[in-house]
């Protein structure tokens, strides 16, 4: 995702073999989280059906091809595909986060789920350290060989025992394939014991009277509070993560930084790459961090953490930028597709520093909980027989939000002063705080019957 801002600066040097405007430039950001929702709604059915392991080698097929088409992309028709294509991949890649829940110990799941966030983040920095240096088309031949050696090691995973349970009732393969993970004798077998207890689905139906009543079983199931319960926590959870506007701040992050002024305007450090070099860098520090004490640290508390801090860092933010300087001036401010003028604090090199560091300690704060933890609460809150369709939604509609909030982010930039809108994420970070203390259930060590038997 984040290959798009090593890409654009380069295809606009004059050199370029494809050249773009700013509006072509837009699309080429934006389009993968267009694209993402239909892979995320597609793998859900289908890992439900064909298995976790398959449909893991299948999410690295349309990499290979966006990488492919990007090599011999020769102009930006080429890349549009690409990226459309990269961004179904990445809504596939939904299937991890179901895959490591239903394989991992309950004492261990928290901190292999936050792994995601780990990865993620090293990917971003990987991309923008060798943007710095290489070609576009070089970088594409690297990645391209990075998820050939992804689908090689994928063969040699097993399948999700829940999976073979479930939807297969396979007791000897889902035997195997905890065997396989566990190798301990007493771990092993409290696993398959807790592995056998989970409710199985019905064998395939052979007729249309068997369709529909499987058809009326699993509507049953859709109304149970095991379901529409942590549905619509998760569904709320994802409107408060994306309305924290903790990834615009990223996306738009150095314009956000320039706007502001202080030392790195000053000395002339503020370019695309080192922007997104630190805020890398932080979100991947925190998502180690997170990972390390998740073990031990229940989610609510975490949660509960990152909040306080975003509405702190949030709220001096907002009273800094809004109080700090004497007058007002006029600066323009660039997004990908239009420039507009807006009142600006005349800040100083010290209190523009100041300003930057909070909106960094907001960013922190928020790699700590809000960016992170709503991701992994879908392996964990979603019972196993309808994680995988389910999963997919709920990935969807936080795309949607995320798509919804980095477009119209600009325009409301433009009719609000930044110090004003942070002001506002604070007092909107206050009402997730709220909800969290009254719906958000703890997971931590809990197996996903107990978390089944508190919905209930």
């Amino acid at each position: 995702m984040s290959f798009s801002a090593v890409l654009l600066p380069q295809l606009r040097e004059t050199d370029s073999n494809i050249n773009i405007d700013l509006s072509q430039a837009s699309w080429i950001a934006s389009i993968v989280t267009a694209a993402l929702p239909f892979g995320s709604l597609t793998i859900g059915p289908l890992m439900d059906r064909f298995g976790r392991k398959k449909m893991c080698l299948l999410t690295t097929l349309p990499f290979l091809i966006s990488w492919t088409l990007h090599n011999f992309a020769t102009n930006v028709w080429y890349i549009y595909i690409a990226r459309i294509v990269a961004g179904f991949g990445a809504g596939l890649s939904t299937v991890a986060i179901v895959y490591v829940s239903e394989i991992s110990h309950p004492k261990y799941r928290p901190m292999l789920l936050t792994f995601n966030s780990v990865f993620v983040t090293l990917g971003i920095l990987i991309t923008c350290l060798l943007g710095f240096r290489l070609h576009w088309r070089l970088m594409v031949k690297i990645f391209f060989g990075m998820v050939c050696i992804t689908m090689a090691s994928l063969f040699f995973i097993p399948e999700s025992p829940y999976w073979l349970i479930v939807f297969r009732n396979d007791i000897t393969e889902s035997r195997k394939s905890m065997r396989w993970i566990y190798t301990d004798n007493k771990v092993f077998e409290e696993q398959v014991q807790r592995v056998l207890r989970s409710p199985r689905s019905q064998t395939e139906p052979k007729n249309e009277t068997s369709r529909l009543l499987q058809l009326k079983e699993n509507l049953k199931l859709y109304k149970g509070p095991t379901v529409w319960k942590p549905m619509i926590i998760l569904l709320v959870t994802f409107l408060f993560q994306q309305l924290s506007a903790a990834y615009v701040v990223i996306f738009y992050a150095v314009d956000i930084f320039r706007k502001i002024g202080g030392s790195f305007k000053h000395i002339g450090l503020i370019d695309a790459f080192v922007a997104l070099i630190l805020l890398g860098t932080i979100r991947f520090v925190m998502s180690i961090v997170l990972s390390m004490i998740s073990k031990k640290i229940g989610r609510r508390i975490l949660m509960f953490v990152s909040a306080v801090g975003m509405v702190v860092s949030s709220f001096s933010v907002g009273l800094h930028m809004n109080f700090s300087s004497s007058s007002n001036a006029s600066s323009p401010m660039e997004f990908s597709n239009r420039t507009f003028t807006e009142q600006l604090p005349n800040v100083s090199d010290n209190t523009g520093t100041i300003a930057v560091i909070l909106v960094l300690t907001y960013i922190c704060f928020s790699s700590f909980g809000w960016l992170v933890i709503p991701w992994t609460l879908i392996g964990e809150l979603l019972p196993v027989k309808v994680r995988g369709t389910l999963g997919g939604v709920m990935v969807s509609v936080a795309y949607l939000l995320m798509f919804f909030m980095v477009k119209i982010a600009p325009f409301l930039m433009e009719a609000v002063s930044l110090g004003s809108i942070f002001i506002g994420l604070s007092v909107i970070n206050v009402f997730g705080i709220i909800f969290l203390y009254f719906f958000l259930p703890e997971t931590l060590g809990k197996t996903f019957e107990d978390i089944a038997k508190y919905f209930e």
